[in-house]
């Protein structure tokens, strides 16, 4: 599956979310978004999912312009999950998953045991099964976050799109899923998902795109990307980026952010200096 966003720009009550983004995303790739808090990143996903009308620009999938698709259609190829979601009545975990292949049944049909496979093979591949008869509102909020992929790789998708996927998982199960992702991209499965840690990107993504003030700031491998001037840019944080030689002898950089050094810090240092200096 490949998408191409050409100069994009659309928003909200008249007002640019997102003002001339482009991105091209193939099979086998993990594109990690990165950017501040209201930065667009969402209302990308949404441009992806042809959830919101753009106002210039193209969003392409194999070619095909995504205004031609119905949402039946964009469902059997892109699967999506959002950060949180809770259902208005107590379904099972099992029901939650099977219902990810809505867009594989008949209106007036029901699920048949090829749905009801896809679901259980999704609870598997994440170890959920022992999950499937829960109440999906009774369950923690990292258990739910797992279970929303798991309805999602029910779907069988050739794309997935991921907001903040590992938010609300501890540090286990934040590299279950991630591990998970890596292996359906080596699958050719293609993969965007939002983060707010730049090591996810050193970790696991093959490319970066930087939004910021509704643009892109930078996009690129990883390492071409994610350096101290972008995260400065970024997040007005600085950071070092450090290389570290793993067991296997392969050489990863992480990035540290200097916590006692922030621009932050030092602005607020510079303020109460000409603040106490004698006028």
């Amino acid at each position: 599956m490949n998408i191409e966003l050409k100069e994009i720009c659309c928003g909200y009550n008249g007002r640019d979310v997102l003002s001339g983004v482009s991105l091209e995303l193939g099979p086998g790739e993990i594109v990690c978004l990165l950017g501040p808090n209201g930065s667009g990143k969402t209302t990308l996903f949404k441009a992806m999912l042809g959830l919101v009308r753009l106002r210039s620009g193209r969003a392409l999938l194999d070619g095909q312009d995504i205004r031609h698709w119905s949402r039946r259609k964009i469902a059997r190829v892109i699967g999506y999950i959002p950060q949180s979601h809770v259902p208005p009545f107590p379904f099972t975990v099992f029901d939650m998953v099977l219902m990810g292949r809505t867009s594989h049944i008949g209106p007036c049909a029901a699920p048949g045991r090829t749905d009801r496979l896809a679901a259980f093979e999704a609870l598997e591949s994440l170890h959920l099964q022992h999950l499937e008869q829960r109440i999906f509102t009774e369950l923690s909020g990292g258990e739910r976050q797992l279970v929303l992929i798991a309805r999602a790789l029910a779907q069988k998708p050739g794309m997935l799109i991921m907001d903040e996927p590992t938010a609300s998982l501890d540090f286990g199960n934040q590299l279950l899923v991630l591990d998970h992702i890596r292996e359906l991209a080596e699958s050719g499965m293609s993969v965007i998902m939002s983060t707010h840690l730049p090591n996810h990107a050193f970790f696991f993504g093959t490319r970066v795109l930087m939004l910021k003030d509704s643009r892109v700031l930078s996009s690129g491998t990883p390492d071409e990307t994610i350096n101290q001037d972008t995260m400065r840019a970024l997040y007005n944080v600085d950071v070092n980026i450090v290389t570290t030689r793993l067991q296997d002898q392969r050489e990863i950089q992480v990035c540290v952010p200097i916590a006692h050094c922030t621009c932050s810090d030092r602005r607020r240092k510079n303020f109460y200096r000409r603040k106490n200096e004698p006028q």
